[in-house]
């Protein structure tokens, strides 16, 4: 108990908050590349991000 109480709040897995690695956005963030939905925009349309291409049907 007393471990538990020396470490620091915020090194919790429930407080710690998905964001942007780019912009650090929180909101909008795509797990799967790690950035916010306005930077992967950016770079798939500059074709920085493989294997993202425009969807068409």
């Amino acid at each position: 108990q007393t471990k538990l109480n020396d470490l620091p709040r915020d090194s919790a897995n429930v407080r710690v908050r998905n964001r942007c690695e780019l912009t650090g956005r929180s909101r909008g963030t795509y797990r799967k590349f790690g950035l916010s939905r306005i930077k992967l925009r950016e770079l798939s349309m500059a074709g920085l991000l493989p294997g993202v291409v425009k969807s068409s049907w």
